[in-house]
């Protein structure tokens, strides 16, 4: 693992792997699975219980996570599925993967995940899912959003690949993302810049068995080999196949969207860290917060709910800045940071405006104005667990001086 001391450059995220970690990998490289073994099971069983979720589904990544929801919710030709725009291209992709069309709602100005508002007004008669986003780390307001939803038959697919280990407060009670009622799955990612990591890796969540059983059979080829579920091999209808333990049959039209058993091993290592990497995040924001409170041309991170800032698991730390009042465009702003030491990111480019969306759908400027007011002015800061106190102060100094004439 690289030191902070050594960090040319800051980055904006960054994997925390500690000894156990690499210890858990390496007893699972020497066994006998790499692949399809114990650990897959137990990943997803851990990490159930974590967010308080009945099934859990580990998977190669949080895009595949994404597309075997759709499939798992029967989601095709016809139908509409709306998202934020203010999220990464695989929120929306895996609608177009299935046929479906993606459409999008705006974002709440305030915290920038989906706005119920915004959901309604664009609502069609064949919207059938929707997939709010919990954008940063911040869930959206999923009571708001599954009140709508329901009531007009639409599935609640969550994007939880910002939330890991975070949630919300409702009616007094802390629900977590992925282990609440107002979403019918919740998909997760564990690329290194998340809150967690395998890798690469994700994980579908759900109350719903149905749901998890054919996420199960689609992201192994469709194949099922528990002989109860056969359907045709092995039976005395079909003397061709005779029984044995090789028999499979392949009863949808799945993928290989499996992961390894040392990925699942660093994740059930990981997830046991879970909560003191959040805890570490916390801290940052609440510094950033406090050093950045009193600059009139930035805006810190946005709650929906003041009561949520110590439940969000905080994936990013995303400020808007004016940079028109600075008379600095973005790009020289964050060159003048990565000069001194600092990384950025701009996260997101609203997903209509790009291109194969323009084309496909029809799609411009104008069509969520929210989003787009955000993404002219968001810049995402370094946040991860293992930031040390003076690459902390080092952001800090560094945004604070940008008034200065370059």
């Amino acid at each position: 693992m690289e030191e902070a001391s050594s960090r040319r450059v800051i980055p904006y995220g960054f994997h925390s792997i500690s000894e156990a970690d690499c210890s858990a990998v390496l007893e699972t490289l020497r066994s006998s699975y790499l692949t399809g073994g114990s650990q897959v099971a137990a990943f997803e069983e851990e990490f159930a219980a974590f967010v308080g979720a009945k099934y859990a589904v580990a998977v190669s990544n949080g895009t595949t996570a994404l597309h075997l929801a759709m499939r798992v919710a029967g989601i095709g030709p016809g139908d509409r599925v709306i998202t934020s725009p203010n999220t990464f291209l695989a929120s929306a992709n895996c609608a177009a993967y299935v046929g479906a069309t993606p459409d999008f709602a705006d974002i709440d100005p305030g915290d920038y995940t989906l706005s119920p508002d915004s959901l309604e007004s664009v609502y069609q008669p064949d919207c059938r899912a929707v997939i709010p986003v919990a954008h940063g780390g911040q869930s959206a307001d999923m009571p708001a959003i599954a009140a709508f939803a329901r009531s007009h038959d639409m599935l609640i697919i969550e994007d939880g690949c910002h939330g890991p280990g975070g949630g919300f407060l409702h009616d007094g009670s802390v629900h977590l993302t992925g282990g609440h009622q107002w979403a019918d799955m919740t998909t997760f990612s564990f690329h290194p810049v998340k809150s967690m990591t395998t890798g690469e890796g994700g994980m579908i969540v759900t109350n719903n068995r149905s749901f998890a059983e054919k996420a199960r059979l689609l992201r192994n080829h469709g194949m099922e080999r528990s002989k109860e579920n056969f359907t045709t091999f092995g039976r005395e209808t079909d003397p061709l196949f005779e029984e044995g333990p090789w028999v499979y049959e392949m009863q949808d039209l799945g993928y290989n969207y499996r992961i390894t058993d040392f990925q699942c091993a660093l994740g059930r290592t990981q997830l046991q860290r879970l909560p003191e990497f959040i805890r570490k995040r916390r801290e940052i924001v609440a510094r950033y917060n406090e050093a950045f409170a009193d600059l009139p041309w930035l805006t810190t991170p946005g709650l929906r709910n003041e009561a949520d800032r110590d439940h969000i698991s905080w994936h990013l730390y995303t400020v808007q800045i004016d940079f028109g009042g600075l008379r600095q465009s973005r790009s020289s702003v964050m060159n003048r940071l990565r000069e001194q030491g600092v990384g950025s990111q701009v996260l997101y480019i609203p997903i209509y405006l790009q291109p194969w969306y323009r084309e496909t759908y029809g799609y411009g400027p104008g069509k969520c104005p929210n989003a787009e007011a955000y993404y002219q002015r968001c810049l995402s800061l370094p946040l991860f667990p293992e930031l040390t106190e003076a690459e902390q102060q080092t952001v800090i100094d560094t945004i604070r001086q940008l008034p200065e004439s370059p």
